[in-house]
C-alpha cells in the first residue's frame, strides 16, 4: 500500500467541515431572540456587515442534498414566507447600529430563483431600505438553471446581481438519474448567457465529487465542460453522505458510492484538472481565475471562511435572515428557526425567529482562529497567534499537537513559529483542524468523512 492510501485509510474519518467554530453541534438554546437583538445593538457604529437570506423551498428534491429546503409545486407557500421574512428585515434592521453598512449579501436555499420576477426585485427593494449597502457591494445569488427564464434573468439583474452561483454537480445522464437532478449542459450554458449579458460580472459553479456511480471519467468530463462555461469561481465539494440527518438521502444507493480511495482519486483529478485549465486553487475544495477577489485574498493572506465556503469578505458580522439562516457576531453564533411554520410563528410573534446559537468563550476565539488559518492557509503562524491571544495560544497548539501524537509527523511540519501542513496533509486539513477542537476531541457528533 503506498503512503498516499495510508494516509486516506487512516484519516479518511467524519470531521466537521470547519465552517464555523464552535460548530453547529454546540449551538443550544440559552441564546434567543433578546440575546440576538441585545448583541446586535452593541455591534461598532461603522462596521461592515454581510447578509445571508434564505429561501428555503425548492421544486424538485435532489437527492445528494444537504440544505434545510422544502419542496412544492404550489407559489403560494413562497409568498406567504417572503412576507415573513420581510417582517424579519424589518426587526433585524431596526435592532442594528444604523451605522452599519453591507458589504456582501447572498442569497441562499433552496432556490432564490423559486421567487417570481416581481418577488425577486421586491427582496432585493426591502433589503436596500432597510439596510445601508456600500456602493460596491457585492450581490451573490444561487441559481438553478432549471428554473429561471428571462423574465427572472432581467429581474436579477434589476435586483443588482454582481455574481450568480450555478450548481451543476454532475453532466452525466447515470449520475444526474442517481441523485434525481437533471439538467443539461446546453440549459446551463444558455442560462450563463442570459446573466452576462445582463451584465452579471461573475459566476461561480459549484460540482460534486463522491456522487453515486460517478466514474472517473465522467468527471473528468463534466470539469472539461465546466471549463468551457469560463467561470470565475468553481466549488468542487465532496458529496457529504448523512442520511441519518437528510432523510431523503436513504433514495441514494449506498453500494454505488465510491469508497475513500476512489473519492480521494477523483478530487486529487479533478482539481488538477481545474488548475490546468488556469484555475488557482483556494483552500481545500474552491479554485479561482487569477484575477477573481478570491484568488488576490488568498494571495494576500486574506482569505476568509463562513457557512458558505471560503470568501475575500472581511466583515465581521454575518447577519442570517431567514429560516435555519445562521449569524456570525463578535459575541457568538446564532441560528433562527429551522422548520418553515415555527420561524413564521415566532416572526409573527417578536419579528426575531431565534432558536439557538453559542456564546464565545476566549478559548474558542483562539481555536477559531487557528482553524481558519489551517483551513484558508493550510499553516499557522505561531508568532502572529501569541501576538493576538498570549501564552494561551501556545498552550493551545501544543494541546492539539499532543493530541496528534505521532500523526503530526504524517501531516505537518512544526517549527518553534510555524505550523503548516505538508503536500500530502493538505487533503487531510479538516483532520488537523479537528485536533484544535475541544468539542470534538470531547466527544465528536455524527459528521461526513474528511475525504
Amino acid at each position: 500500500m503506498g503512503m498516499t492510501n495510508r494516509l486516506i485509510e487512516k484519516f479518511a474519518t467524519p470531521v466537521p467541515r470547519y465552517t464555523s467554530y464552535p460548530t453547529a453541534p454546540q449551538f443550544n438554546g440559552t441564546v434567543g431572540p433578546a440575546v440576538y437583538a441585545d448583541w446586535l445593538r452593541t455591534l461598532k457604529d461603522d462596521g461592515d456587515v454581510s447578509l445571508y437570506v434564505h429561501i428555503p423551498y425548492c421544486d424538485t428534491l435532489c437527492w445528494f442534498c444537504g440544505c434545510n429546503t422544502k419542496i412544492t409545486q404550489r407559489h403560494a407557500p413562497v409568498s406567504r414566507y417572503l412576507n415573513y421574512l420581510f417582517r424579519e428585515i424589518d426587526a433585524v434592521s431596526t435592532a442594528l447600529s444604523p451605522g452599519s453598512k453591507v458589504t456582501h449579501c447572498h442569497w441562499g436555499g433552496g432556490s432564490p430563483t423559486m421567487l417570481a420576477p416581481d418577488e425577486i426585485v421586491g427582496l432585493a427593494d426591502r433589503l436596500k431600505q432597510r439596510f445601508t449597502f456600500a456602493a460596491d457591494a457585492e450581490i451573490a445569488i444561487e441559481i438553478d438553471p432549471r428554473d429561471l427564464d428571462e423574465t427572472k434573468a432581467d429581474a436579477l439583474a434589476t435586483a443588482g446581481m454582481t455574481r450568480a452561483s450555478i450548481g451543476v454537480q454532475d453532466f452525466e445522464a447515470t449520475v444526474q438519474a442517481a441523485i434525481n437532478r437533471h439538467q443539461t449542459f446546453e440549459q446551463t450554458r444558455d442560462v450563463v448567457d442570459l446573466l452576462r449579458a445582463r451584465g452579471v460580472a461573475s459566476v461561480n459553479i459549484d460540482v460534486m465529487y463522491g456522487l453515486p456511480h460517478q466514474t472517473l471519467s465522467a468527471l473528468r468530463n463534466t470539469i472539461d465542460k465546466v471549463a468551457e462555461l469560463a467561470p470565475d469561481r468553481v466549488a468542487l465539494f465532496g458529496y457529504a453522505h448523512v442520511p441519518w440527518m437528510k432523510k431523503h438521502q436513504r433514495l441514494i444507493d449506498e453500494a454505488a458510492l465510491a469508497r475513500p480511495q476512489a473519492r480521494f482519486k477523483h478530487a486529487r483529478d479533478a482539481g488538477d484538472r481545474l488548475e490546468a485549465a488556469g484555475f488557482n486553487r483556494i483552500g481545500f475544495d474552491h479554485f479561482a481565475k487569477p484575477r477573481d477577489d478570491l484568488s488576490i485574498a488568498a494571495a494576500q493572506g486574506r482569505l476568509k471562511r463562513n457557512f458558505q465556503g471560503y470568501t475575500a469578505d472581511g466583515a465581521k458580522t454575518l447577519i442570517g435572515l431567514g429560516a435555519s439562516a445562521i449569524s456570525k457576531l463578535p459575541q457568538g453564533y446564532v441560528q433562527n428557526e429551522t422548520a418553515i411554520a415555527s420561524y413564521e410563528r415566532d416572526v409573527a410573534a417578536t419579528g426575531f425567529a431565534t432558536a439557538k446559537g453559542v456564546r464565545f468563550t476566549a478559548d474558542d476565539s483562539i481555536r477559531a482562529d487557528i482553524i481558519e488559518r489551517l483551513m484558508c492557509d493550510f499553516e499557522v503562524d505561531i508568532n502572529a497567534m501569541t501576538a493576538k491571544f498570549g501564552d494561551r495560544a501556545n498552550a493551545v497548539i501544543g494541546e492539539a499537537c499532543e493530541t496528534a501524537g505521532s500523526d503530526i509527523e504524517s501531516l505537518c511540519t512544526l517549527t518553534d513559529d510555524r505550523l503548516a501542513l505538508t503536500a500530502a496533509g493538505r487533503p487531510f486539513v479538516r483532520t488537523v483542524c479537528s485536533w484544535f477542537d475541544a468539542y470534538f476531541q470531547a466527544g465528536p457528533a455524527r459528521h461526513s468523512t474528511a475525504v
